[in-house]
């Protein structure tokens, strides 16, 4: 059980409707408003990222080139189960937010709790699936077996860092849904300070602590997140969040709650997961076909579009949150206006840090202490992976805004369409054609312009409206 405050019986019920009536949580739709929510959400998105690119940093620097093309299997694969966390927490945000917008202050404790409940078991279930399915699949997919090896001795160290991460995502969604995202700052903040410090001292051997080579990475990510989540649970108990909210006020299963949030969360699991899978699919191909240089070159082209793409999926996840609390509200007439208004941001923002990043990519690709020849390897591929960030805000926007509408069906027939169009993409461009991994990354444009297109038009149809969560 993460960590939380149970609220005692001597708390009137006076006292708690009294704070549930003086505690606003709905939105409005302004530009101030939408960066007021998105920028915190883009900074705890940030530091998670930063922690990716602080490992493969010090992997760069300390161990031979190959293991940070390995980084690239064992991060895609972690962020597969990862991202079926985000689905838990993406559907659970847009029932928040709705009962927010609701003013319907004491569902959302309960909802929580449930949530919570639900990632627990599944962050179980796929620890399990590491151990007893990933050997299989990554010795028989994989070319070299010593990288199949590797991969699976860090993976299993890795692994048990998904219940913190559950917790933690599962905490983004009350946040956020809540409009209390201001306080995501804190927690990520402790925590990439703790992985900073424990990558160095595991990969290492510094400040007494073992010299585990590639392996310290998986431990410092495990510490780091538990760190972070430690940080914000007990900042929400410090400021009331977790009273106001009637959080943990009575620890009990709600069946009704939990096939409501599994209904809500499991298409958009499902959607993650396969996408991430494409992902992995992705590697996988180069690891086949290309060198260990490529491999590693694509690993950092994954640094990028996750480090800069926070902007894009910060925008998309208040958009989430907003759409679904003015649905709440009754005020459907205003959500492709405030749709666009995101956009628009999102669209801003991408392209000024596209911009500083093709001003400075020596910069850039010089923090993995590579040779010339990967740097110069590198650039091609950032221009192709630059374009795809600024179609990113765009498309994800749009995505979310059905999430937050409450029919996530859609999204998952969305990713299904676009995961068929890329992987047909990749297997021809690598496997058949044998072509550059610069052609290989051209896949992002046709992936999300596969996103875009049926989420604007079902948005466009106003088939939503009458949706109820």
């Amino acid at each position: 059980m993460p960590v939380g405050v149970l609220l005692t019986a001597t708390i009137s019920f006076v006292r708690m409707s009294s704070m549930a009536a003086s505690l606003q949580l709905q939105v409005s739709t302004s530009y101030r408003h939408i960066l007021k929510l998105a920028m915190p959400i883009a900074a705890s998105m940030l530091v998670p990222q930063l922690n990716f690119i602080t490992n493969n940093i010090f992997i760069g620097h300390f161990l031979p080139t190959e293991y940070l093309g390995i980084a690239a299997i064992t991060g895609v694969y972690y962020l597969i189960f990862s991202c079926i966390g985000l689905g838990l927490n993406n559907g659970l945000q847009a029932l928040i937010a709705r009962r927010a917008g609701e003013n319907r202050i004491a569902a959302i404790g309960s909802l929580f709790q449930n949530g919570v409940l639900i990632s627990l078991v599944i962050s179980a279930v796929n620890i399990i699936i590491t151990y007893t399915v990933a050997p299989v699949v990554l010795r028989y997919v994989l070319h070299n077996p010593d990288h199949a090896q590797k991969a699976l001795s860090f993976l299993y160290i890795r692994m048990w860092g998904l219940p913190f991460l559950y917790l933690y995502q599962m905490r983004n969604a009350l946040l956020v849904g809540t409009n209390n995202s201001r306080f995501l700052v804190i927690g990520t903040l402790a925590e990439t300070v703790a992985n900073v410090f424990f990558d160095y001292s595991l990969i290492t051997g510094a400040f007494l602590l073992p010299k585990m080579g590639f392996n310290g990475a998986a431990l410092a990510s495990i510490i780091a997140e538990f760190t972070g989540l430690a940080v914000i649970y007990a900042l929400m108990k410090n400021r009331g969040i977790s009273r106001q909210l009637h959080l943990f006020t009575g620890l009990h299963i709600n069946k009704q709650e939990i096939k409501l949030v599994l209904t809500q969360s499991a298409p958009l699991a499902l959607q993650f997961a396969i996408s991430l899978t494409s992902w992995e699919f992705f590697y996988i191909l180069i690891e086949r076909n290309h060198t260990v240089t490529d491999l590693a070159i694509s690993n950092s082209m994954r640094n990028v579009f996750g480090l800069f793409g926070c902007f894009g999926w910060s925008f998309a996840a208040a958009g989430n949150a907003m759409v679904s609390n003015v649905i709440g509200q009754g005020r459907q007439e205003e959500v492709l206006p405030l749709i666009r208004r995101i956009v628009k941001l999102g669209v801003l923002v991408a392209l000024t840090v596209c911009t500083i990043l093709n001003m400075i990519p020596h910069l850039f690709f010089s923090i993995y202490g590579q040779s010339e020849s990967f740097i110069e390897g590198a650039i091609p591929v950032m221009h192709v992976v630059s374009a795809a960030l600024v179609m990113q805000p765009v498309a994800a926007v749009w995505l979310n805004a059905v999430v937050g509408t409450g029919n996530s069906r859609i999204n998952l027939y969305t990713e299904m369409l676009a995961i068929t169009l890329y992987c047909i993409y990749v297997w021809l461009v690598f496997e058949v054609l044998h072509l550059s991994i610069v052609v290989g990354w051209m896949s992002e444009w046709l992936y999300w312009i596969s996103i875009f297109t049926p989420s604007f038009l079902y948005m466009r149809s106003g088939r939503w409206k009458n949706k109820k969560i």
